[in-house]
């Protein structure tokens, strides 16, 4: 086994460069995977942009479909050579944020336990998968093996889109027969949109302004697909609800407009559950806020993690009810994830997801 690898770094803002980097030594409560597949997620171009800042040097990503490579002495019920994906959020399921049920803000074993977004470790605050290697932590909870004949690309969603989408329409609560609104046709809204319709939503109206992007997610499921270019969608959404709003609404976007839109189609009593990652600050329209008087429900998701998670997500797609292969638009070798960078961020030539082939 060599003693480097190639990984994408983070070498400063508008900069993710390929370099050689030392393959991890782990630990006995971790495993070191060869990387076979990996993405780029809309997180890792924040990254990019300086708009979530990280240390320099690190290695992005965190989205790996691989192959146990290397076992820690702690580890049992897992083999060298088994294909396994590992969560975005990759908790230790130790502390007390974990004990408490909420995973994804694992603070470990400080005093009281709990840190915002803590159990997003890959290419946050430990090394990523945009690599050929990578170190998984707490391997016994967050490795999860991939099922006999599913291929890289079908749980390549898996990690982080399809439990983020799916987590913004569980956190919704959409009951059977409900109407939701999902604004954005990301990645991550297509997710939503798919989850709505796992979930029993009786009416699914989806929000963007890419054909291909309306088109996917008629693909998903969305009943009702809206360009935001081409109508007021407030005022669409509210005539085809007769005027009740929706049940719930899903944000997926992460921008000012989209969450005020978002907020202003919910019934009074209904949720908006969102799922974007903000760059500034917030203001709640107060009229849309009915002065905080409308028993309106906010809340936010980060992906759940762990290996239960993921093999209930890998279930979903081993027996047929979803298929997010179609949303892999290109692929790059990890050699030339910079290129890949470069059209993702631009999103260009209709990219929704990007494989990288690390190996």
């Amino acid at each position: 086994m060599p003693a480097m690898m190639k990984a994408a770094i983070f070498v400063e803002p508008g900069r993710i460069e390929i370099d050689d980097k030392p393959i991890p030594d782990i630990g006995p409560n971790d495993a070191l995977i060869r990387v076979t597949t990996t993405t780029i997620c809309g997180t890792d171009v924040h990254i990019l942009k300086g708009e979530y800042p990280v240390e320099r040097g690190l290695t992005i990503g965190h989205e790996p479909v691989g192959v146990i490579e290397k076992l820690g002495a702690n580890v049992r019920g897992y083999q060298e050579g088994q294909r396994v994906i590992a969560g975005a959020i990759c908790p230790s399921f130790t502390s007390y944020a974990c004990q408490d049920g909420c995973c994804a803000q694992d603070g470990g074993h400080h005093a009281h336990g709990y840190k915002p977004m803590g159990g997003w470790r890959f290419g946050n605050t430990i090394d990523g998968a945009q690599a050929e290697y990578l170190l998984v932590p707490d391997a016994q909870a967050n490795l999860a093996p991939v099922p006999d004949g599913l291929t890289d690309e079908q749980v390549l969603m898996c990690p982080d889109i399809m439990s983020t989408g799916f987590a913004g329409a569980e956190s919704a609560g959409i009951k059977i027969g409900d109407s939701v609104a999902v604004f954005a046709q990301g990645p991550i809204g297509l997710c939503a949109t798919a989850g709505a319709r796992l979930r029993g939503a009786g009416l699914i109206i989806a929000v963007d302004g890419v054909d291909e992007r309306l088109a996917m997610a008629r693909q998903m499921g969305a009943d009702v697909t809206l360009d935001f270019r081409k109508v007021d969608v407030v005022e669409e959404i509210l005539r085809v609800t007769g005027g009740r709003g929706v049940d719930a609404s899903i944000e997926a976007l992460g921008l000012q407009s989209t969450f005020e839109a978002a907020l202003r189609v919910v019934k009074p009593g209904g949720t908006l559950s969102s799922l974007g990652v903000y760059s500034s600050d917030l203001t709640l329209p107060l009229g849309a806020f009915c002065a905080g008087l409308g028993d309106h429900k906010i809340v936010t998701s980060l992906c759940p993690g762990g290996k239960e998670r993921m093999r209930r997500l890998m279930q979903v797609i081993e027996t047929g009810r979803i298929d997010l292969g179609p949303m892999v638009t290109h692929r790059y070798a990890l050699a030339d994830i910079v290129e890949a960078y470069d059209l993702f961020s631009h999103q260009r030539d209709g990219v929704l997801k990007v494989a990288i082939q690390a190996s």
